[in-house]
């Protein structure tokens, strides 16, 4: 299996967010250490694996309607 290494200003250019917002509030509360990025050589430098995050946010989108719950206890089909 290959995997597709990225930095952190080219993950932001691939998803649309600043890679200093990637830095503070993504990293360790959505992408999380040997899943979603890794530290090579144990060095301060991080890569992140498009895949894992590629699934991650493919993960996220729901392929079934939304149901809505209505007052009366009932569901609605949105």
């Amino acid at each position: 299996m290959t995997h597709t290494f990225l930095t952190t200003e080219e993950l932001s250019t691939k998803i649309k967010y600043d890679s200093k917002y990637i830095r503070q509030f993504l990293m360790d509360t959505v992408f999380i250490e040997n899943i979603h990025y890794i530290r090579p050589f144990g060095r301060r430098k991080i890569l992140f694996i498009w895949e894992a995050i590629e699934a991650e946010m493919v993960k996220s989108i729901q392929l079934e309607p939304a149901l809505i719950p209505m007052a009366s206890g009932g569901l609605v089909h949105g």
